[in-house]
Formats: structure tokens, sequence, C-alpha cells
């Protein structure tokens, strides 16, 4: 009898920010997927879980699945989890669960927390529809990115980069200077910060505040 996949999601920062589920998997497992095995190790030590632990990231090859797999056709259970938040949102765990799914083995999501829902949260705007579009292109197609995020009549949701905030900021002000945007930085760790105004007043508050740029960024655009 083939075994299952726990997709877990972990806290975005703070380690309280786990369900009473996920450790109750994670302890129940007999193998941990992750992205990085040193940021899992950290938290599994949190709470004192000890579980054998294999890498699968974003260059892992075919051979890093197939032992997955194989894992959970002798019977074994495993658990996936990304370096944090919910798995399958920029990370392999889309593609784990697609490979998964392929051999008619169970996936069962164990929720929790998440960048992206953390902010919508706490954005104070009509997101009951929105646009969630990942991370911006780093060279090609970047215009294109913010070009369709500034066409967007609804709220558009995305991840950023502290290398790239500002100069994503100016192609977006390029486009449309009227828009609105909410940044969320390091939600739920020591310095966590959500600024709001237009797109020209969070530009100016980046580049004057050179030390904020640091961090996870998650950014919400609206009208």
């Amino acid at each position: 009898m083939n075994g299952i996949l726990y997709i877990i999601a972990t806290p975005i920062g703070n380690l309280e920010d786990i369900t009473l589920r996920a450790l109750r998997i994670l302890k129940e497992v007999d193998l941990v997927a992750c992205e990085d095995t040193r940021v899992t190790s950290k938290l599994l030590t949190h709470y004192n879980i000890s579980k054998p632990l294999t890498s699968l990231h974003q260059h892992s090859g075919k051979e890093s699945f197939a032992k997955i797999i194989e894992k959970l056709k002798n019977g074994e259970n495993v658990a996936y989890t990304s370096d944090a938040g919910t798995p399958g949102i920029s990370d392999p765990g889309n593609k784990l669960v697609e490979e998964v799914l392929n051999e008619n083995i169970v996936v069962i999501p164990i929720p929790g927390a998440s960048a992206l829902t953390a902010l919508v949260s706490a954005s104070g705007i009509d997101m009951q529809s929105f646009v969630f579009l990942g991370f911006p292109p780093h060279k090609k197609g970047r215009e294109t990115f913010f070009k369709k995020v500034a066409a967007q009549d609804l709220p558009v949701a995305y991840f950023d980069s502290p290398h790239r905030v500002i100069k994503n900021l100016e192609l977006l002000e390029k486009f449309s200077e009227t828009k609105k945007i909410i940044i969320g930085r390091e939600l739920t760790k020591m310095f966590e910060e959500i600024v709001r105004g237009n797109i020209a007043d969070i530009k100016k508050y980046f580049e004057t505040n050179p030390g904020k740029m640091k961090g996870e960024f998650v950014a919400i655009v609206s009208n």
C-alpha cells in the first residue's frame, strides 16, 4: 500500500506560526523532503522533532523526485516543506505534487502560514478577487510584467526581491502613476513592516531608508 504525501505549510518568520496538526504530522512521517535542509532543520530542532531529511529544490533533477516516489510506493509517509510559508507558490512543491499524483498516490495539504495571505488579510482593501503573479522576471520580460500589473482593474499581488524593489517601483510608476501600493516586508519577523501609499511616495521611502532594503517583500497594487 502506498504512503501519503503531506504538503505542510511552515512559518514565514515567527516559529510560533505553525499548526498543531503540522507538528503532529512532522512527528509521524518517515521522511521530510524540503527546499533547504538547513532551514527545515532549525524548525524541527525548535520543536524537538528528529526526522531524516532530503533536499528538493528548484534545481533538483528527476532522480530527486524518483527517490521520494519510491519511498511513497514502499508505504512510507513523506512530508514536503518549502523554506517558508505554503508550498506550491514559487517553489518546487507543485512539481512534486504533479509527479506524485501521476503515480496515483494520495496528497494531503496541511494549511498554514503564507506571506501572500498575511498581507492580503491586513490590506484593508477589497480582495474578494485579485491577481497573483509570483516574482517579476529578473531581466527579460520585466517591463511586460509591470505593464500587465498596471493594466489590471483588480488588485495585483506579487513577491519581490530587496535588490529590485526600487527598480520595479520605477517601472510601475512609469506605466501607472495613479496606482496605490501596499508593501509587506519581513512579515512576522522582528523588523516586520507594512507601508502603504502611492507608488512615488513608497519609492521615495525606500530610497531614503536604504537600511530597510532587506528581507522578503510582498506587494499589492490597487486602483
